[in-house]
């Protein structure tokens, strides 16, 4: 079969506030790789989304993980329940936080912040940190390295982005000109922008990757906050 890339929307609410995100999913003859896979409790809106584009979970031959926050992992360990065959992909900067190994980078910095959140933040920011700790460690099988080479879907690249998260990564579709940017751009408004920069534990690395991202000039950006973004 040709190759297909394809977006999922994946929506939930968080205290009441409803966000959808859109991980990617690149299928081939051989293949079918999901680009992370959301929030924890995600896995049954992730199945019914594989199944409009005629796949289920256990069609998943492997789930790459853009980096470790818990919109974009969070369901990569009930994925891995249901489909034990998945292998699971990251970069090294990435696995330590993924596995479990280390505390995550994103909880530490909660954690930190909710010490000087004004009051009427305090509630919010508590459930933040509760929900960040209930995210399961799963085992990455393969790391990926910025400027490899895979022969996913006519030939993916894996683009080392870091800012967001140390070790982010997206992948850049050569054959199509698709660039799947995780956390390293995102929509607003229409236009591309770095994700949550106040968030970014490296905001200058951040918006430095997001300009390499342009620089690529890709014929779309598939953004996992936002959807597809077309420069032309």
């Amino acid at each position: 079969m040709e190759h297909e890339i394809h977006l999922l929307a994946v929506t939930m609410a968080f205290q009441g506030a409803e966000e959808t995100v859109y991980p990617a999913v690149l299928r081939d003859g051989e293949c079918a790789i999901l680009v992370d896979c959301g929030w924890i409790g995600a896995l049954p809106i992730v199945e019914r989304e594989l199944k409009k584009i005629g796949l289920s979970v256990q069609d998943l031959t492997e789930l790459v993980l853009t980096h470790h926050d818990h919109d974009h992992m969070g369901a990569a360990a009930a994925l891995r329940r249901a489909n034990p065959n998945i292998k699971i992909y990251a970069s090294a900067a990435e696995e330590p936080f993924i596995s479990g190994r280390e505390k995550p980078l994103r909880l530490r910095q909660a954690e930190e912040m909710q010490e000087t959140l004004p009051p009427e933040m305090q509630e919010f920011g508590r459930a933040f940190c509760k929900l960040l700790r209930r995210v399961e460690p799963v085992e990455v099988n393969g790391l990926l390295r910025g400027g490899e080479w895979l022969d996913w879907c006519g030939g993916c690249r894996v683009v080392a982005t870091p800012g967001h998260t140390p070790g982010h990564i997206s992948l850049f579709l050569e054959e199509n000109a698709i660039m799947i940017t995780g956390d390293t751009m995102a929509l607003e408004n229409g236009l591309p922008v770095t994700a949550n920069p106040q968030f970014a534990l490296d905001r200058e690395a951040a918006e430095t990757s997001l300009e390499t991202l342009l620089a690529l000039k890709a014929e779309a950006y598939y953004c996992y906050h936002g959807g597809v973004y077309l420069p032309n």
